[in-house]
């Protein structure tokens, strides 16, 4: 497990650390660094501990971050330091060196020796979900990798041929099994994530399918008792949510799971149930690392913490990126979940729209009566 990150030179970051917990949450004001953060872990993960000494800047992960001279920070020097510390290592850390500002790639100029698990290139180790997942579609390429292998996809692309592959395989780990079946006897993939995504969205049977001898498979939704449609008539919440619980629920014990914006197309009922999914995973060895914009999701989390007693208050860490203040300087604050689902620290801008909203509403009202 990632127990913290530490970058040095890299965008936005001349030097900065940031604590790791099985689950962490990475939210906060437009541009002011969550993506950056994950983009370095996603450039350690490509850098690997072996391969290549030129570790390309587009296109690995759908990753478009442009020259070197675009990922060096403007105050720092060659090399990039990305450091991550883990449990049971000692810390692995990547230095990527900027050959000309125009290139586009960086040069490996050291890498670890010792990786953790996530970065080791075993199946279903690392999953990394784009924000920019595919919506409905009739068909969808099917994955060019071994059955033991087959992975969701950066966009969720792989989702029907992963349920076509595993989807009547049973879940072996009974700390995978959703918790209203828990201490039964194992059920089928297909089933655990039909329960996870009825509770997100609305009572839902899916089916993957690849077509025989083509390279596409197709994916199928029905409410139940009704027949089975495409995709394409089904709304976006679904196709958008699916690829996190399949890949959730497949990840190797150890792994890394990484999200943007877990919370895109979901009502918030469904946001909230996304937040209670994640933190409860996060407790069964997976680690969780999501950045959100949604309140919702927070308080899914805050309680699956309180309420349902699925992930202990320790296990959870949540980074605030602010605004730069009036002297340029970075905003930033490490929060932590407390038993009863408090939030240690309530800093400016931190999920406080609603009552900015309703106080202004209220002064509206106020005006017009005493008018």
């Amino acid at each position: 497990m990632i127990n913290a990150a530490r970058l040095r030179g890299f965008k936005r970051f001349e030097e900065a650390r940031f604590e790791f917990a099985p689950l962490t949450v990475l939210t906060g004001m437009n541009g002011s660094g969550k993506t950056s953060l994950l983009q370095a872990i996603l450039l350690a993960k490509e850098a690997g501990a072996t391969g290549p000494d030129a570790l390309s800047l587009n296109g690995p992960f759908d990753l478009e971050l442009g020259t070197a001279e675009d990922v060096l920070n403007w105050e720092s020097s060659s090399p990039i330091s990305i450091r991550l510390d883990g449990s049971g290592i000692e810390a692995a850390e990547w230095l990527l060196a900027v050959p000309t500002e125009d290139a586009l790639y960086l040069d490996v100029q050291a890498r670890p020796g010792l990786c953790l698990k996530a970065m080791s290139g075993e199946p279903r180790a690392f999953t990394y979900l784009s924000a920019e997942r595919l919506g409905p579609r009739g068909y969808t390429a099917a994955s060019p990798l071994p059955d033991s292998h087959i992975e969701v996809g950066v966009r969720g692309q792989f989702c029907a041929h992963v349920l076509a592959v595993l989807g009547d395989h049973p879940i072996e780990d009974p700390k995978r099994r959703h918790p209203l079946y828990a201490g039964t006897a194992p059920r089928l993939l297909k089933y655990e994530v039909e329960q996870w995504l009825s509770e997100m969205t609305r009572p839902i049977e899916v089916m993957g399918a690849r077509l025989a001898g083509s390279a596409v498979a197709e994916l199928q939704f029905r409410a139940p008792g009704s027949e089975w449609v495409k995709s394409t008539n089904m709304g976006f919440g679904l196709t958008y949510s699916l690829p996190i619980v399949l890949a959730g629920l497949i990840a190797e014990t150890g792994g890394l799971v990484l999200v943007e914006n877990p919370e895109a197309h979901l009502h918030p009922a469904g946001q909230s149930r996304m937040g209670v999914f994640l933190a409860w995973l996060a407790a069964r060895g997976v680690q969780v690392v999501i950045e959100t914009h949604s309140d919702h999701v927070i308080n899914g989390i805050r309680r699956a913490v309180a309420e349902h007693g699925y992930l202990e208050p320790s296990m959870a860490v949540l980074h605030w990126f602010g605004a730069d203040d009036e002297r340029g300087e970075r905003s930033h604050a490490t929060l932590v979940i407390g038993e009863t689902g408090s939030v240690s620290d309530w800093p400016k801008g931190f999920f406080d729209q609603y009552q900015i909203d309703v106080a202004s509403l209220g002064r509206v009202r106020r005006g017009r009566r005493d008018g």
